[in-house]
């Protein structure tokens, strides 16, 4: 679960560069599913429900944290990635340690998200 400043928004974005679809959907809270209905990601709006343990919302978002997806199809997480117009911070390329191809974007509230094929594949 991550923490959000907008989460219909987030949720729009996740869907469009990830493929992932609403499990949940609402202003405070949502959980995005894979295809198989697996739910793979929650965001919570920062102020909603007193949280505190969520951290501060004053603070920037995901320092030191890194989103990381797994796919099996690259090719078809690029084109969604494309269509979405999600920004690109690195890649796609080829990571010679894991022998995967991969590419790093940044998300609407600063988050950074990796796609990755799976070890091996490159």
């Amino acid at each position: 679960m991550i923490c959000v400043t907008d989460v219909v928004a987030s949720s729009a974005w996740y869907q469009a560069a990830l493929g992932l679809s609403s499990a949940h959907g609402g202003d405070e809270y949502e959980q995005l599913a894979d295809a198989s209905g697996r739910v793979l990601l929650q965001l919570h709006h920062w102020e909603a429900h007193e949280h505190s343990l969520l951290g501060d919302a004053g603070q920037p978002c995901g320092n030191g944290v890194v989103l990381w997806f797994e796919t099996d199809d690259f090719e078809a997480s690029m084109t969604l990635v494309a269509a979405s117009g999600a920004l690109v911070i690195d890649g796609p390329m080829v990571n010679p340690l894991a022998a995967h191809h991969e590419v790093w974007l940044r998300d609407p509230d600063g988050y950074v998200v990796v796609i990755a094929s799976t070890y091996g594949t490159a």
